[in-house]
């Protein structure tokens, strides 16, 4: 099978660069060409003029009239090893690495051909060592006053150059750019030659690039005696995201040119024996809008965070990205020192993925799952209340809750719309621990996910039995209710957490993350494929699913609700926020969940990562916001707000229940708003407590 042909689409940056005339220029567009298939040729320009030749040493300087010329020390004559080397020579060529495209086909990474600036020595080869150095030296003043930038020599590099290999151009610069390609072909200087390499163009800069990933040099410039089959300029190999994971993918197969020079040092013919064969395409899951949409509401949002988004229909990642972002293009060709360090000391790391590395206590959003264990497992119905007090005493601590006021007797629907700490807590103490990670593991947290990049997380789901081995205590009392507000030793990456969402919206499928859909060779055959697939399937009851989604819209539409700033209009969004205590004094805000809550097509994740000791980062004030740009801007288009019919195991269309909403009188409060914070660290009760019906008896009767 083919998927559309779009999957090779491919913009000018890839083949639009003109080459000089130098020793590959028919090869590398042939064999971009091969790679790209729509790609218009690449144009060769006119041969230039023959380098003129440095006067022989006269008489004078070297000896008597008549006598061949001494040799001095300092003169670096090829060797007769290098004379014979020098006749006929194979180079392998290294091909160009095959495409990543997005789900529709639109490039996330490309191969272009760029340029090296080199020095061709004139002939014949009688440089001594000073005339080797000034002739370097001049031919780089002229060209930093061209180029306008300083260019630094190494020491001895043009000298080792030219005693092994000085038939061949010895590379000054790397990568110009395409203004200064055009500078240097329009000063027409016979001894500068422009060289081609392949190198990886990224069209939409730095989007997705924690995905993506980038590439590094496999090799060296060689600079010792020529060797056949020694590559003509230095391979690049995958090492970090996809490039990494599908390295052997991305290659092709190197190429062979043949190259003779004769006695005087000339070349007399060359030839490509065997065409480099383009590496395979990458076809991912990718939505390029979606991830722009993503990536632009985190720029506007944080100065660090993560956002996934997939469908819960079939496990694909839509969008995944990392703030801040990852400029693949600072590693093409290679990473300066300079610029590597940089970004290993910056504080926002932007080397780290979060959406995958970054393990956060998930807060209260890790109420919903409570919620589905207690539902599911039958220890409570929807309709059970607990009440929601300020504060919930167990053994000689407070718990609290993140508001002060007495909220009354509560369902699960409205203690999830008002994310009471208090009702947690009691839920927690009823269902025990292991129901709790049970369920949890259930939906995949505690594991990675498995997607193809080796940079991943597992998180973290505290279980009795690790709380024991670990810390010596176990997972009762004060450690289960934290355990049942999202707090405590519970990790969860962003997209472990969009994963559960999946499972949420869908009505209990875990599918496996999906990144990449397929491979395809250069003529667009399908060479492997990906498929959907289903890894554990969680009975979930009807009435579980909608009291989870009447909770959760509530939590965006409710007048209590703590994510208003999510709403969509004419969608339904179904979602909870979470506000968690993080290292170094640091609250991390989350908003998690699923739209349209019918039958949705999207499954979202977002953190806000928060700076130590600020005490205003809430999940509805931070997190909520970004979610919601996104929403609007991607169900502006109506057949996508459309929901999506839901389906049971045996492919049929279901209806999900509607539970009724249970009437009570409002209760006068003085509502703070709808900003949850932090929990606080809990309290010694007072000594003086008035003895109340211990909180066992009031939880189990």
């Amino acid at each position: 099978m083919r998927l559309p042909r779009t999957v090779m689409r491919t913009s000018a940056a890839s083949g639009a660069v003109r080459l000089a005339p130098l020793w590959c220029a028919a090869l590398l567009p042939a064999a971009l060409q091969a790679q790209t298939p729509k790609a218009k040729p690449v144009p060769a320009i006119a041969a230039a003029e023959a380098p003129a030749p440095v006067p022989a040493p006269t008489p004078e300087t070297h000896g008597s009239a008549g006598a061949p010329p001494p040799v001095p020390a300092s003169v670096y004559n090829p060797t007769w090893e290098s004379q014979k080397q020098a006749r006929t020579w194979v180079f392998n060529v290294p091909a160009p690495r095959g495409q990543i495209c997005d789900r529709n086909g639109e490039p996330l990474v490309q191969q272009r051909v760029g340029s090296n600036l080199a020095l061709s020595f004139p002939r014949p080869l009688h440089f001594q060592d000073a005339d080797l150095d000034a002739f370097v030296a001049a031919e780089t003043q002229k060209l930093g006053t061209l180029l306008g930038r300083e260019i630094t020599v190494q020491p001895g590099a043009a000298q080792k150059h030219y005693k092994n290999r000085p038939l061949l151009p010895w590379i000054l610069l790397q990568n110009l750019s395409a203004a200064e390609q055009n500078k240097v072909r329009q000063a027409n200087n016979p001894n500068w030659e422009l060289l081609p390499f392949y190198a990886r163009h990224y069209p939409n800069g730095k989007l997705a690039g924690h995905v993506l990933g980038y590439v590094g040099r496999s090799g060296r410039f060689q600079d010792g005696p020529v060797e056949n089959n020694e590559p003509l300029f230095p391979d690049t190999e995958g090492r970090y995201g996809l490039e990494k994971t599908f390295d052997q993918v991305l290659r092709g197969e190197s190429g062979q040119w043949n190259v003779t020079y004769n006695g005087a040092g000339k070349k007399a013919s060359e030839q490509v024996s065997i065409t480099p064969i383009a590496g395979k395409h990458v076809i991912t899951t990718l939505d390029l809008p979606l991830q722009r949409m993503c990536e632009a509401a985190l720029a506007a949002g944080t100065k660090r965070g993560a956002m996934v988004v997939m469908d819960p229909q079939n496990g694909d990642i839509l969008a995944m990205a990392s703030w801040p972002p990852l400029d693949p293009a600072l590693f093409v060709p290679s990473i300066s020192d300079a610029d590597y360090a940089a970004l290993s000391h910056d504080k926002n790391n932007p080397l780290f993925p979060r959406f995958s590395m970054a393990a956060y206590p998930p807060g209260s959003t890790f109420k919903c799952f409570v919620g589905l264990a207690a539902l599911a497992s039958g220890k409570l119905s929807p309709a059970d209340e607990f009440d929601c007090p300020p504060g919930f005493q167990i053994g000689d601590r407070i718990f609290h809750n993140w508001k002060r006021e007495e909220r009354g007797m509560l369902n699960f629907a409205e203690a999830l719309e008002q994310s009471c700490n208090t009702w947690f807590y009691q839920a927690g103490l009823k269902l025990g621990s292991d129901v709790i990670t049970d369920y949890a593991q259930a939906l995949g947290f505690g594991e990675r996910t498995g997607i193809p990049i080796p940079e991943e997380s597992p998180g973290l789901v505290p279980t009795d039995e690790y709380m024991r081995e670990k810390h010596n205590v176990r997972m009762v009392g004060g450690q289960l209710a934290m355990l049942a507000i999202g707090q405590g030793a519970t990790e969860i990456t962003p997209l472990q957490m969009a994963q559960a969402m999946c499972v949420i919206g869908n009505g209990g499928k875990l599918y496996q993350a999906r990144l990449v859909q397929q491979v395809q060779d250069i003529t667009g055959e399908v060479v492997s494929a990906y498929s959907v697939r289903v890894r554990r399937q969680m009975d979930i009851p009807a009435q579980t699913l909608a009291a989870l989604r009447l909770g959760m819209t509530q939590v965006v539409t409710g007048s209590r609700g703590t994510a208003h700033q999510a709403k969509v209009d004419k969608v339904t969004v179904a979602g909870k926020t979470g506000t968690a205590q993080w290292r170094n004094n640091a609250t991390v805000a989350w908003f998690a969940g699923f739209a349209p809550a019918e039958g949705p097509r999207l499954a979202f994740s977002v953190v806000y990562e928060g700076d130590p000791n600020r005490n205003d980062v809430h999940g509805g004030s931070h997190a909520a916001p970004m979610v919601g740009k996104v929403l609007r801007e991607y169900f502006k288009d109506p057949a996508k707000a459309k929901p999506v019919r839901l389906k049971d195991e045996n492919g049929n269309e279901v209806e999900p229940p509607e539970i009724p909403v249970v009437p009570r009188k409002v209760v006068p409060v003085n509502d703070a708003g709808d900003q949850e914070t932090a929990p606080l660290e809990p309290t010694q009760a007072p000594a003086s407590t008035p003895s109340r019906t211990p909180f066992w008896k009031r939880i189990f009767g």
